[in-house]
């Protein structure tokens, strides 16, 4: 099973961009999706796979916040 996080491009450049993951900056390959700063991301393995809206991004966010919450 694999899991792609969302985040928030905040800067872009040759290929890679820098994905803001609430505090959490990390370096992304954006070749295979055309993003731009403030874009909304889903990141797997490194890699930027889609865009997606402001309102997916936080259900997401929010879920995997409960899950944390339900771990302990």
């Amino acid at each position: 099973m694999c899991v792609a996080l969302p985040g928030t491009v905040i800067e872009t450049g040759s290929g890679r961009s820098i994905v803001d993951f609430g505090g959490n900056r990390v370096e992304a390959r954006s070749g295979l999706v055309d993003v731009k700063k403030g874009d909304r991301v889903l990141v797997h393995a490194g890699c930027i796979l889609q865009k997606v809206s402001e309102e997916e991004a936080l259900e997401l966010e929010r879920l995997f916040h409960d899950l944390e919450e339900a771990a302990g």
